[in-house]
């Protein structure tokens, strides 16, 4: 007798808008499913990061409590004075750890050292981080607080743990990835297992809102795209996250409870030749609701997240993958060493 069960969809509505879409893709299927169901996430996957390059991933493995408390302890962090946050300043690209000041980062797609200065005096970027790389890298250690005091400790034994929780689910979507493009499941395992990676946690401060309506260039994060694989971001419920469409307008991708925004990007875009796309978003001032925490209110509310940016290891060659081309004159990109194009990326940046 045939069995009227429903085999769960991988795929559900997550945004809509402007020809952009961006699904929310049941990763449960493909972490634990059968063989079918996996592969049908690993299309999924990949058929998001070529259409939209943005996906909500749910159900990926990352326990709801784990992520509010990776959040309660960097509200804590960025709540200390500012003598002690600047005594673990970020000072290299090479080493990208440490903290970055109100105003010091305009994330933007030029590489013009005049612009990126003209643009970080007209619209500075509203926000300020602390950056973590991967522990035991000679010479490059991260910045913690851990010297402060216990507070200082604890945080660094929850984001050190967060950060090895993070990189495997790096290497599980890079899994799907593989499937799906029709590679074995492994493929990428080489290029992801050293974890050359950047936790990065923001906040975003409590902003005038008149700073937006007297200045419609004014943002938290300027327009841009990811630099390297891909990128998981944790949202709070403040939302600002928006991601250009094909009719070149901004959608919010609003966040969606318990769910991890996931995008590709500039690195895997050519890794793909060009097959999966790096989309640019932008961070602007939450949206104005009716009843919202704002309505009365003179300014826009604190917001925080958390990005894990995901690279291919450092000592790795990046060039067109199989089956991205039939021919080598079709390869768009000459071969990089992506350790040294993160570095460049960086260095534009800050």
């Amino acid at each position: 007798m045939a069995s009227n069960q429903q085999t769960e969809s991988a795929v559900s509505a997550g945004v809509e808008q402007d020809d952009l879409t961006i699904p929310v893709i049941n990763f449960s299927l493909f972490l634990s499913g059968e063989p079918k169901a996996k592969q049908e996430t690993a299309a999924a996957i990949l058929h998001a990061f070529r259409t939209s390059g943005f996906l909500y991933l749910s159900n990926a493995g990352i326990s709801p409590s784990t992520v509010q408390n990776v959040f309660a302890h960097s509200a804590r962090f960025f709540d200390r004075s500012e003598q002690q946050k600047e005594a673990l300043s970020w000072d290299t690209p090479e080493s990208n750890r440490g903290y970055v000041r109100f105003g010091r980062e305009k994330v933007t797609q030029s590489s013009d050292p005049e612009e990126i200065l003209r643009l970080r005096t007209a619209n500075p970027d509203y926000k300020e981080t602390m950056e973590i790389g991967r522990e035991g890298v000679e010479g490059l250690p991260n910045k913690w607080p851990d010297r402060f005091d216990e507070e200082g400790k604890e945080f660094t034994r929850v984001m050190c743990a967060f950060y090895d929780t993070c990189k495997d689910l790096h290497m599980q979507v890079m899994r799907a990835i593989a499937l799906g493009m029709g590679y074995e499941e492994t493929f990428f395992d080489e290029y992801t297992d050293a974890g050359d990676n950047n936790l990065r946690l923001l906040h975003y401060p409590p902003v005038l809102k008149s700073v937006f309506e007297n200045n419609p260039d004014a943002v938290r994060a300027g327009p841009h795209s990811d630099y390297g694989s891909i990128t998981l971001l944790f949202q709070d419920d403040i939302g600002g996250l928006e991601v250009k469409s094909p009719q070149n307008t901004w959608v919010r991708a609003v966040p969606i409870k318990d769910t991890i925004v996931v995008n590709a990007g500039d690195l895997l875009a050519r890794w793909s030749n060009d097959t999966i796309k790096s989309t640019n978003h932008r961070v602007v001032q939450p949206p104005s609701t009716s009843g919202s925490s704002t309505e009365g209110s003179d300014l826009y509310p604190t917001r925080y997240s958390v990005a894990y940016f995901c690279n291919p290891n450092f000592d790795k060659t990046i060039e067109a993958l199989p089956g991205t081309y039939t021919d080598v004159s079709e390869k768009k990109y000459e071969p990089i060493n992506s350790g040294d194009y993160l570095r460049m990326r960086l260095a534009a940046t800050y």
